[in-house]
């Protein structure tokens, strides 16, 4: 904050290319890291995919550690921006703001250790299934009361000569003991919390950094209180789109190829808040010469 106008023009514009390129290439490496083959209707399903398809699982894994350490630089590139421009913001909250990303790069990295060893330990039957026989017939007796023997039959697929209860019954069992092997690995504990501390930091920092974005406009209060919702949608996987959506937009304002260019809080330095709808309303019916005293006096019945 006690750097000079100058000083963070200088820096800002060094860093937004280099930002800009990587806030576009990490939401493509996320988009691209789901591998196409690696897919399956449960817990089990996926881990034989897993086992089937390693290359592809360790690919995907290389292009989210690469995608989590992009992002680290346009979410640090942000936060300083209105950092420089409020000393309001907390610049020990940097910490958090570079952590959060690095620990999900650290997650996404374990994780591929994870997923194999999981794999390996569910074909090998080395895994103990928590869940009994007679408790997955229970479930699926229910499943099959509340939702018809229909859905039975759609959803697990019996083979030739096999009851949907049966076949319900097996794959619930197949999944647990896939669930068992995932969560009996021995990195698992540590890959469960570096991604728990890692998705909250994030949205904490996505949230930090939206709101003071907009305070001090270098964002828009619609793209300011949408970076706000990407935090949040990070944590909602269905929600991830908005996430997405929120980089991509800031890689390009960073490049200077959005439409009306950077906000004026850029090139000022300093913060240039935006309007409220009261002033901005006030400003709209003001007068092109400005108010005279014959108008401040119109109406006056003295």
């Amino acid at each position: 904050m006690q750097d000079g106008k100058a000083e963070i023009r200088v820096r800002e514009k060094r860093w937004a290319i280099p930002v800009g390129i990587a806030s576009i290439a990490a939401v493509v490496l996320l988009v691209a890291s789901r591998p196409v083959d690696v897919s399956g209707d449960g817990e089990a399903e996926l881990l034989r995919e897993v086992n089937a398809h390693g290359g592809q699982v360790l690919l995907s894994g290389l292009m989210q550690v690469l995608a989590f350490l992009l992002l680290a630089l346009p979410l640090v590139y942000l936060f300083r921006a209105a950092a420089a421009r409020s000393a309001s913001v907390r610049p020990q909250l940097i910490g958090l703001v570079v952590a959060a990303p690095l620990f999900l790069a650290a997650s996404s990295a374990l994780s591929i250790g994870v997923s194999n060893e999981g794999a390996d330990n569910f074909l090998a039957g080395k895994a103990d299934p928590s869940l009994t026989p007679k408790e997955a017939r229970e479930e699926c007796s229910e499943e099959k009361q509340d939702e018809g023997s229909r859905f039975l039959l759609d959803e697990y697929e019996p083979a030739k000569g096999e009851s949907p209860l049966r076949a319900c019954e097996k794959r619930k069992l197949q999944d647990d003991e896939a669930s068992e092997a995932v969560a009996e690995s021995t990195l698992a504990p540590i890959v469960t919390g570096l991604s728990l501390a890692g998705a909250f930091g994030f949205a904490a920092a996505l949230l930090y950094s939206g709101l003071w974005a907009m305070r001090t406009g270098i964002l828009s209060r619609f793209w300011g209180s949408l970076g706000m919702v990407a935090g949040i949608a990070f944590l909602l996987g269905p929600l991830l789109l908005v996430t997405l959506v929120f980089f991509i937009y800031f890689g390009l304002l960073s490049l200077g190829l959005v439409p009306g260019g950077r906000p004026p809080a850029w090139e000022a330095a300093e913060a240039v808040p935006w309007p409220t709808p009261g002033e901005k309303a006030a400003a709209e019916l003001e007068p092109e010469g400005g108010w005279d005293e014959d108008d401040a006096t119109r109406g006056d019945p003295r």
